[in-house]
């Protein structure tokens, strides 16, 4: 099934906080392959998928059928340690080619005190049912 066009401009609910440890980095650096000391630049990934996450399961968006064709972060400051990190996604745009979605997302990261640590965009292509 297509995703539905009414929900460009639509905000969901913040994540919960995200509290970043040094074990966190580790562990994100270890996925990745990064093997650095410093909190790598993609790190806020970790709080922006888990918002996807929540957006499709709330829209019923099979994750089996979405491919990540984007992503870009804009920094107002870095992450530190310390930090309780919250995602809120927006759909900013969609596109409909030939039974694909193309679908914008931007979220916002915010600190505990919700001030704007970053913003990140994503592409998302979905597959819609055959």
């Amino acid at each position: 099934m297509p995703i539905d066009a009414s929900l460009v401009g639509r905000e969901f609910p913040p994540t919960p906080p995200l509290l970043v440890t040094e074990a966190e980095v580790a562990t994100f650096a270890a996925a990745t392959g990064s093997g650095s000391q410093r909190i790598p630049a993609t790190f806020p990934i970790v709080v922006t998928f888990r918002a996807l996450l929540e957006f499709l399961e709330s829209e019923q968006v099979e994750l089996a059928r979405i491919v990540h064709g984007e992503q870009k972060f804009a920094y107002e400051r870095p992450v530190v340690i310390g930090d309780e990190l919250t995602a809120q996604l927006s759909v900013t745009g969609l596109r409909q080619i030939d039974g694909t979605d193309i679908l914008r997302t931007s979220s916002t990261i915010t600190d505990a005190a919700g001030e704007l640590v970053c913003t990140a965009g994503a592409t998302i292509v979905h597959r819609a049912d055959a």
